[in-house]
């Protein structure tokens, strides 16, 4: 519409209206905007009618500009005023400046003959106090400059916000005047911010001035902004956006294959796309304008905040998409597989778009670190999780209460579950979405929250703690039947044997379920967004987990101890099966807890998760859990060797005891020791069964405990034991040793390396008398020139007490 001066309009209008005998001016004695003006309002005789209500509201008008230019008026002379009055200040203030100045320069003259050194007095005490005075005027009219710059810089932002909000209310007014006066506005309001940021570094002391600056800026936006965002909303409505959703039938089961609505921003074409255009530059170069000014305003560790904004415009575009998509969702809410469909195909189908038509002006408004195609995907997910967190996680909440309170196990659970497998299938194609379009998805926990529809846990920490409750039941009643079947406890795992080691643990299948389940915990727990949740969620499943299959493990033993005391072979080897579980279980864990996803919550504090019964956890977070199951397969495994010594030392206690045995003096017979065959007999069968039955690792540390307590018990009973040796006796019982070195040659080099108190002692028989005597005595260091380190010298003299030399 044009805009007509008023004055014209109104004598035209009244001209209309007069008697019909006064003659009306010819037409070509009228201006061409008065001809455009009657040619848009008259087409008729009968518009004719309107010609005395268009004269009121000429009239209006006519005031109204009126009363307007009497306020500009009115602020031009204070403003000039007010400059002439600090002019007038100024110049008053050189003048005496100038005057101090040629007093000083009459007083410091050195051609004056009486000069006595007054001047030299002058420049000591007087200048200094001058120079600041100097310099404090010429602070006080930089303020002024800088404050009088702005303040008409503001005026013109005022001016220009107010132009445009008049503009909008009237009818016939333009939508681009108004848009030039907004981007006029915000051209300005980048120079104020600009000023403004010179005057903070520069100047830190005007904080008076950034304050009454801000506090007009802040009014201005506060009218600029609103009504920016309601002429986008506008606009973006008279576009046909949101296009229409796509409604399911009966009939219609994959939402995600069903054919796209056409893009309202791709077929708007001239003078449409043009304004749109402009529009949402201006709503992104007002939020690049705020943005500044919050870093500006914020203190460095929150100057963040100002950079993690989200984008208005694209914002606007998500919000009606939102509100139409409530309708079908509300359908859905025992369905939400159609919720999870639908809200990936709306992002899918509008997102070329984002990089196509929006990015380029997101650039041209230098709003840096900016994806349009990452916002607009983080705003649709944003949208999800607002109506899962409202509408559908507290329907599912109270079926699991309702299902707690009745005792009676319903879908509940088993709904629950199902839900959060489709919030982890939609992250999943989300992550594809984006990577497919060549963005690097970066793995900083603000992207992750924005790109994570299971962010709805970070605000309800109840709820995980709900998922977790559920997931761990879950996990362990599908893993009763397993535990209670007794094949899982006997078959092996075939090749369970790690990467990182050759060694084959012999571990029962039951591990492997569990593990499997375990490792399933995991991969879950990584979809969360923040560490902190993951650490949280592996602690209240994951960890229960290893310590209920530690709790199966120790049971067995119990039970197999108890009911034989472990003599028998079978319980024996239900031993060795557990500690090979255990063994098998522990390797595998600590070989996942050296990767980068548990190091990092491995550094995460239990404090800072809010979870009072999980303080004085550190570290990683199966610390606690792999340190007991160490400490089972410790116990056991020495069990084990307590076991087969037991039995040994029940075997040979006539061995050791029999003193006569060693009285014989018969040096031909040097066959093995009778009394001693049924123990070796039992030790070489125990230890075969162990040998095959236990994993290669714990069974050097059974035969290394059981070599050790051997060789307590026969250096105790024999060696010590205060009885005589004579050259035949002390022969038979290095023979009977060799034969009980043999048995433990199948797993070492030098048995009797194992056996070191037995060894020295054979050593100490077999010297010769003078021999010993001087070993004996230079005391310890004689000893040790000897090779004997295991025994000290009253031990050694003892033993050579009880050697008997004969001719």
């Amino acid at each position: 519409m044009l805009d007509l001066p008023p004055d014209q309009c109104l004598n035209v209008a009244s001209a209309t209206v007069m008697a019909a005998s006064q003659a009306l001016p010819h037409t070509s004695g009228l201006a061409i905007p008065v001809l455009s003006f009657l040619n848009e309002r008259f087409h008729s005789r009968e518009d004719l009618s309107q010609a005395e209500s268009m004269a009121s509201e000429l009239e209006a008008q006519c005031a109204d500009l009126d009363r307007q230019l009497i306020e500009l008026n009115s602020r031009l002379g204070a403003s000039l005023v007010a400059y002439s009055s600090f002019s007038d200040g100024l110049h008053s203030q050189f003048g005496a400046i100038n005057t101090k100045l040629t007093g000083l320069r009459l007083l410091t003259d050195d051609s004056d003959p009486k000069s006595d050194g007054g001047g030299k007095k002058i420049l000591g005490g007087e200048l200094p106090q001058l120079a600041k005075e100097v310099a404090r005027v010429e602070t006080v009219r930089a303020y002024a400059e800088t404050a009088l710059k702005l303040d008409s810089m503001i005026g013109d932002v005022e001016e220009a916000v107010s132009s445009a909000m008049s503009k909008n209310i009237k009818k016939y007014s333009s939508a681009q005047v108004s848009e030039e006066a907004r981007k006029l506005a915000i051209k300005k309001l980048g120079v104020i911010e600009d000023v403004i940021n010179e005057v903070t570094k520069g100047r830190p002391q005007w904080t008076c001035l950034v304050s009454a600056v801000d506090h007009r800026v802040d009014r201005a936006l506060a009218i600029l902004r609103p009504q920016a965002v309601a002429d986008h909303r506008t606009l973006l409505s008279s576009l046909g956006w949101p296009p229409a959703l796509f409604a399911l039938t009966s009939s219609d089961t994959d939402i995600a294959k069903s054919p796209s609505v056409p893009n309202p921003l791709f077929t708007m074409q001239g003078d449409h796309k043009l304004q749109y255009c402009e529009n949402f530059l201006s709503l992104c170069n007002l939020q690049q304008l705020q943005s500044r000014r919050k870093y500006r305003q914020l203190h460095d560790g929150h100057r963040e905040v100002a950079l993690q904004q989200p984008l208005w415009a694209i914002e606007e575009l998500v919000n009606p998409i939102s509100l139409s998509s409530e309708h079908h969702f509300a359908m859905w809410t025992n369905k939400p597989e159609f919720i999870f469909a639908l809200v990936y195909k709306v992002t899918r189908d509008y997102v070329d778009a984002m990089d196509e038509l929006l990015q380029p002006l997101v650039d041209e408004a230098n709003l840096v670190g900016y994806s349009c195609r990452e916002e607009w995907v983080a705003s649709m997910i944003s949208s999800l999780c607002t109506y899962l967190s409202k509408e559908v996680f507290p329907i599912y909440v109270s079926q699991l209460k309702e299902e707690d309170l009745s005792g009676v196990k319903s879908q509940a659970r088993m709904s629950w579950l199902h839900l959060i497998d489709l919030m982890i299938s939609f992250d999943k194609r989300i992550k594809s979405l984006i990577a497919n379009s060549g963005i690097t998805f970066s793995l900083e926990e603000k992207n992750q929250l924005k790109l994570s529809s299971l962010s709805v846990f970070c605000d309800r920490l109840d709820w995980l703690e709900l998922w977790a409750e559920v997931e761990l039941n879950d996990n362990l009643d599908q893993l009763k039947s397993e535990t209670s079947d007794e094949r899982s406890w006997t078959n092996k795992i075939q090749g369970a044997v790690l990467m990182s080691s050759s060694e084959d643990y012999q571990s029962p299948a039951i591990s492997d379920c569990y593990l499997r389940r375990i490792s399933a915990v995991i991969d879950r727990s990584r979809f969360l967004p923040v560490v902190s949740l993951r650490s949280k969620f592996l602690r209240l499943v994951g960890a229960p987990m290893v310590q209920k299959f530690l709790d199966c493990l120790l049971f067995r033993c119990q039970e197999a101890e108890g009911l034989t005391a472990l003599t028998d072979d079978a319980a024996l080897i239900k031993v060795a099966n557990c500690v090979n579980a255990s063994r098998y279980f522990e390797s595998v864990i600590k070989e996942w807890c050296e990767d980068v996803f548990f190091v990092e919550m491995g550094q995460d504090q239990p404090d800072e998760l809010g979870d009072s019964s999980l303080e004085g956890l550190e570290g990683a977070i199966f610390d606690q859990e792999i340190k007991k199951v160490e400490e089972f397969r410790t116990e056991w495994a020495k069990k084990i060797s307590v076991v087969i010594l037991r039995g040994f030392d029940a075997l040979a206690r006539d061995y050791l005891k029999n003193r006569r045995q060693w009285q014989d003096q018969n040096e031909e017979d040097l066959s093995l020791s009778k009394t001693l065959v049924g123990a070796l007999d039992y030790l070489q069968g125990k230890t075969s069964i162990i040998q095959k039955n236990l994993n290669g690792i714990d069974f050097v540390g059974v035969w290394r405990t059981l070599a050790d307590g051997i060789d307590e018990l026969m250096f105790t009973g024999i060696l010590m034991g205060n009885l005589k040796f004579y050259n035949s006796s002390f022969k038979r019982f290095r023979h009977d040793t060799e034969v009980l070195f043999g048995i433990f040659g199948s797993w070492c080099l030098r048995p009797e390396g194992f056996f070191p108190r037995i060894s020295e002692g054979l050593k100490l028989l077999g010297m010769d008398e003078k021999q010993l005597k001087v070993a004996l005595t230079e005391g310890k260091k004689g000893l040790r020139h000897q090779g004997i380190r295991h025994l000290n010298v009253a031990q050694a003299e003892k033993i050579a007490k009880n050697r008997v030399f004969t001719s």
